[in-house]
């Protein structure tokens, strides 16, 4: 088994660790090149989206992310203190309207369901968390 744990703070500059983050669990876990961008692509999207929106002051918070890799199941576990938001109630983007017609919003949460097998919300104490799952190495 495979596990690693960090804390980010809410700064735009943290986005950077979070793809050594990924560089350094999918060594870790032996994970393929192509597995560790798909990690670096959701836990990108999610904690920009949690930097960018889940607070409404300026204050310091803590996003913290886990990720784990046991049996060919890899968990990815993003948990933050910012006002409630289940990404999951989010209507999937329609893909097929012109580019200039879409709302702004809902692709990303479009791109980690696409990526994960699973995804799961709960809201749990005054806070967020996201927790995703995926089979690697299935054919």
């Amino acid at each position: 088994m495979s596990s690693i744990t960090e804390i980010f703070v809410n700064e735009r500059s943290e986005i950077r660790r979070v793809g050594e983050l990924a560089e350094r669990f999918g060594a870790q876990a032996g994970l393929s090149e192509e597995d560790v961008m798909s990690v670096n692509l959701v836990l990108d999207e999610l904690v920009s989206n949690v930097i960018e929106n889940a607070y409404e002051d300026t204050a310091r918070h803590e996003i913290h992310v886990s990720m784990t890799f046991e049996g060919g199941e890899l968990t990815i576990r993003v948990e933050d203190d910012g006002r409630e938001f289940d990404p999951l109630q989010k209507p999937p983007p329609d893909l097929d309207l012109p580019l200039e017609e879409r709302p702004v919003g809902g692709l990303g949460i479009h791109i980690v369901r696409t990526v994960m097998d699973a995804v799961e919300y709960e809201r749990r104490d005054g806070r967020n968390i996201l927790t995703m799952h995926k089979t690697i190495g299935r054919t």
